[in-house]
This record gives structure tokens, C-alpha cells and sequence, in this order.
């Protein structure tokens, strides 16, 4: 892996972590047309890019991090409870479903699930959740079982929490903003057994393009977060949507 190869994988991973369309689809088609080889030094790699976008949510919001929150971070740890169990129970059976058509189809699918919860949901203000520490323990469980099918490939971690929030009436920006703290646990989780499976590899690993990798995803996620809430002031999630069709669309005819 070049420099400029670790740019390149540190800007999608920071611009697509905390988005609807599935940071990790895109990471596999980034690889493929660089020519980068999955093999364990890339994971080493990836898993510092992902410690990276980790940290732009903590220093997003360094008012949740304090024992006084512990009562949102209860509600966060109990969304996180059904994937954990569900990712560890059956790791080996997710990681066989892995295939280009499985995570294009998924694509598809999620793009037209959000057009669809777009159609017929309606902004009245007045009834809907607009701050994240005011989500009840049930509507986190059910936005943590949401997160479950997250783990099919291409599903997006993001999307999935996001549709479960929206359907149990948070706005646009508290379901954004509940899925970003949600990716504190599970990121973390993922990523600290990623880092005892592959430590070793860190050895081989070339010093530059695993710091350029760091700085580039915690800077690209930090403004994205920012940004992404910004664009949800004004606009809807239609445009994921589509996106995420077209995207679909685009990895089943390039890739068959």
C-alpha cells in the first residue's frame, strides 16, 4: 500500500463511517480498483482507520463523554447489546455471506428503504424526538436491533440505526446524532478485537502510510459529522436513497 493509496482509503473511510451508504462496501470497491490486496497488513490498516474515525466522534461531542451522561450511555450500551451478541454468536456465518452481489443487492435495498420511510414520514416537529438524551430505553432497543442488520455486508451500520430512529420517532439530526454515538461501542468493540487478532501484522506494516491513514479518516469523519448534520437541517435522506441504487446498480453491472 502507496501514500497515496492511504489518502485514498482515509478519505472514504472518513466520509462514509458515519453516512448511510456503507463505509465498508465502499472500502472493498476503493481496494479492488487501486489493486490493493486484502490481506492482513490492509486490515492492520484499516483498523487504524477506524480508531481514527472513533476518535472524531469522542472530540464531536466531548460533552456526552462525562459520568453526568450516564444515563444516555446506558441507553447507547443497551442499543449496542443486540448486535454485539448477534456479531459474536454467528461471526463465522456473516463472514460467509460476503459477495459483491450480496452487498450491491443490499445497497439497493437500503436506498429504497429510505425512500420509502421518507414518503411517509412526516417532519411535525412537535412530535418528534429532536434531542438524543430524551430517547427511551425501549426506542434504543428496538434502534439496536435495527443495528442487527448492519451485519449483512452493505447494509450500512449507519443506515440501519438511522431508519430504526426515524421509525420510532427521533427527527433527522437526533437519529443521526444517536447513530454516531452508537458507533463509539460498536467501533470500539470491532475495532479492539480487530487489533488482537492483528497486532502482529502492525510489524510489517509501513509506519507513513498508517499515520497519513489516521490523520486523513480523523479529519475527513470529523467534518463530515458536522457537516452531515448541517445538510440535515435543510434536506432529507432521499438523497442517500438514490445514491445508494445507483450504487448497487453500478457494483452489479461492473462486477458480473
Amino acid at each position: 500500500m502507496t501514500v497515496f493509496d492511504s489518502i485514498i482509503l482515509g478519505i472514504i473511510e472518513g466520509f462514509t463511517e458515519f453516512l448511510p451508504i456503507s463505509s465498508t462496501g465502499h472500502l472493498i470497491v476503493a481496494s479492488s480498483f487501486l489493486g490493493i490486496n486484502q490481506d492482513s497488513v490492509t486490515k492492520a490498516y484499516e483498523v487504524i482507520i477506524q480508531f481514527a474515525a472513533i476518535l472524531a466522534v469522542v472530540f464531536n461531542y466531548k460533552d456526552k463523554f462525562s459520568i453526568k451522561k450516564i444515563d444516555l450511555w446506558s441507553k447507547v450500551f443497551l442499543a449496542f447489546l443486540p448486535i454485539g451478541a448477534v456479531g459474536f454468536v454467528f461471526s463465522h456465518q456473516i463472514k460467509e455471506l460476503f459477495s459483491i452481489n450480496i452487498v450491491a443487492t443490499m445497497f439497493i435495498v437500503g436506498g429504497i428503504i429510505f425512500l420509502a420511510v421518507e414518503k411517509f414520514f412526516i417532519p411535525n416537529e412537535t412530535n418528534l424526538i429532536d434531542d438524543v438524551e430524551k430517547v427511551t430505553l425501549k426506542q434504543s432497543l428496538v434502534i439496536g436491533f435495527a443495528q442487527v442488520f448492519a451485519l449483512i455486508p452493505g447494509t450500512s451500520r449507519a443506515g440501519s440505526t438511522i431508519i430504526g430512529a426515524l421509525l420510532v420517532g427521533l427527527s433527522r439530526k437526533a437519529s443521526a446524532e444517536f447513530s454516531f454515538l452508537l458507533a463509539f461501542p460498536v467501533m470500539s468493540a470491532v475495532t479492539a478485537y480487530d487489533l488482537l487478532k492483528h497486532y502482529h501484522e502492525f510489524s510489517n506494516a509501513n509506519l507513513l502510510t498508517l499515520v497519513v491513514g489516521f490523520v486523513i479518516s480523523f479529519v475527513v469523519a470529523y467534518l463530515t459529522i458536522k457537516l452531515f448534520l448541517a445538510f440535515l437541517e435543510k434536506f432529507t435522506f432521499i438523497s442517500f436513497g438514490i445514491y445508494r441504487i445507483i450504487f448497487g446498480i453500478s457494483l452489479l453491472v461492473f462486477f458480473n
